[in-house]
């Protein structure tokens, strides 16, 4: 069976070049997963301060950052500051709206790390703004591969991570040459993201780093065949449903709702709060189609 490969595009965040695999012109969402960034490895030369995002917003998602190598300083509107190590997950649930920062700390030279997010469900109660810290999670070790579950239930495991609707997140990292079959979850579709490593073979398929694997929904079974580089990322979920789904800059939900909180946003609205920071405050591009809506202001 063919399986849908998804690439990847290069944008930049914070001065430091991402791979952007989600959202793709082939495929928005992988369940409730609407966004996967991958940054790095990049190693900073001294007086480059590394990744520096300033004071931006978020509605109607859930920022979910896996890191691989070192440390990003995490600042919000509720007051959270904290600091993210290798094998932690930030998460940071944006409800009606929320502000933070991203910056690499001062001393340090790498950056390595995913970061996704996660369409939250609409309802007539806004879901409210929270941040969760993970320093640990499910790791194990299966012949010549290391499994770390980031979120969900896999393999008879849960991770404690903060959930709204129906996922899972499993880093696959080789140690060795290895070929590995995964059970899989018929309900869900699944993807397989490529994080590091020569080309690895997907069902018989190969695919290259930085590219997803999509299999859909159907499946019990998938077979990964890895090298000693390998790292991937299995992401699955329950299909999302949303009617008018947007994304557009920082924002995820309905059109009209995206429209009001840019407006929000550029009022210096209190929905979203502060951040406690000198950083500079981020000016979302125009919108593309308030002539096709209701007017921005």
């Amino acid at each position: 069976m063919t399986l849908q490969k998804i690439k990847p595009r290069i944008a930049d965040v914070g001065g430091i070049p991402v791979a952007r695999a989600l959202p793709n012109r082939e495929r928005r969402t992988i369940g409730s997963w609407c966004f996967l960034d991958h940054a790095g490895p990049a190693r900073f030369e001294e007086g480059n301060p590394g990744m520096q995002v300033g004071e931006h917003p978020h509605i109607n998602l859930q920022t979910f950052t896996w890191m691989l190598e070192g440390e990003v300083l995490h600042k919000d509107s509720l007051g959270n500051e904290q600091l993210i190590r290798r094998k932690q997950v930030n998460l940071m649930t944006a409800g009606h709206g929320i502000a933070h920062t991203e910056q690499t700390p001062p001393g340090i030279n790498v950056l390595h790390a995913v970061q996704l997010w996660i369409a939250l469900p609409q309802s007539e109660t806004p879901i409210a703004a929270a941040f969760e810290h993970y320093p640990e999670l499910p790791e194990w070790t299966q012949a010549n591969t290391r499994f770390t579950l980031l979120t969900g239930e896999f393999a008879g495991r849960r991770a404690p991570t903060r959930q709204f609707t129906p996922l899972v997140c499993v880093d696959i990292e080789a140690l060795g040459q290895d070929s590995i079959e995964l059970t899989l979850n018929p309900e869900f579709e699944y993807g397989l993201f490529l994080i590091t490593g020569a080309p690895a073979s997907i069902n018989n398929e190969l695919f290259e780093l930085n590219e997803v694997a999509f299999l859909g929904t159907g499946k019990n079974t998938v077979r990964i065949d890895t090298t000693a580089e390998s790292r991937l990322l299995l992401l699955g979920g329950t299909p999302i449903d949303v009617p008018d789904f947007q994304i557009w800059w920082n924002f995820v939900g309905a059109r009209n709702d995206i429209i009001q909180a840019q407006k929000d946003w550029n009022a210096h609205d209190p929905r979203f709060g502060k951040v406690d920071t000198d950083m500079k405050r981020l000016t979302p591009p125009d919108l593309p189609w308030v002539d096709k809506a209701q007017p921005a202001s």
